[in-house]
């Protein structure tokens, strides 16, 4: 009796080496997305997520900063009526 089919060896080894060759192409395939979808990014100067965070922050501060100022200037023009009033009610 023959313990080993030639036939089942020989399909055995394509197998396996079609397995192989196909998860090469996988491997170049990805490879090749991830190439095309970097020159996307830089093509329409897209901004990464960490950037995109930082600035959100960044501008959120100018804002209150700004809210800041306002409430300042409008404090600071109250006080100056409020002293333009008292002096026009002693003149009179």
């Amino acid at each position: 009796m023959q313990t080993q089919n030639p036939f089942l060896d020989e399909f055995a080894k394509l197998t396996t080496a079609a397995l192989g060759l196909a998860q090469t192409a996988g491997e170049e395939a990805k490879t090749a997305f991830r190439a095309q979808a970097e020159r996307f990014v830089v093509e329409f100067d897209l901004v990464r997520r960490d950037e995109f965070d930082a600035l959100k922050a960044q501008l959120q501060a100018l804002r209150e900063e700004i809210a800041e100022l306002k409430a300042n200037e409008k404090a600071a023009d109250q006080a100056q009526n409020g002293s333009s009033a008292r002096a026009e009610q002693e003149a009179g």
